[in-house]
C-alpha cells in the first residue's frame, strides 16, 4: 500500500508532530515566567515583562467592565475577559505577566490571560 519513502515521511510527520506537542505541554507548565523581564520604566512597548506589589488602587471602568489597577505606581490594565468575575482588593499583593503598551503617553502593562494573573489576599 505504501512505499518506503512514504512510510518514513508518515513517521517523521508523527515525530514531529509529537515533538510539537511534547514542547507546547512543558512551555505551559513552566509558564511565562523564565521569559519575562522585571518591569521597569525603561521596558519598551511590546516587551513581556512582570510586576509583582501590592494594590495602591483598583478601578472597574464603567465603559466596559475592564480593571485598573495601580502597583508600585505602574497602571495594570485588565481586560473585562482577564478580569472575570474577580475583585482586586487594595492592600492585596498581586502578581502579573504582561506586554507593556503605551496608552494615552503613559507606559501600562496590559494583562492577556487570567493565568497571568495571581492575587494573595
Amino acid at each position: 500500500m505504501f512505499g518506503h519513502q512514504e512510510r518514513v515521511a508518515i513517521l517523521l510527520l508523527i515525530g514531529v508532530a509529537l515533538a510539537v506537542i511534547a514542547a507546547h505541554i512543558v512551555l505551559v507548565q513552566i509558564g511565562k515566567t523564565p521569559f519575562a523581564s522585571a518591569y521597569t520604566d525603561q521596558s519598551a512597548d511590546g516587551t513581556l515583562v512582570s510586576l509583582s506589589g501590592t494594590i495602591d488602587q483598583a478601578t472597574v471602568l464603567k465603559n466596559g467592565g475592564h480593571v485598573l489597577l495601580t502597583v508600585k505606581n505602574v497602571t495594570v490594565f485588565i481586560p473585562v475577559t482577564v478580569a472575570g468575575d474577580r475583585s482586586f482588593v487594595k492592600g492585596s499583593n498581586v502578581t502579573v505577566f504582561g506586554t507593556v503598551q503605551t496608552y494615552q503617553g503613559k507606559k501600562e502593562i496590559m494583562v492577556s490571560a487570567a493565568e497571568d494573573l495571581r492575587t494573595v489576599p
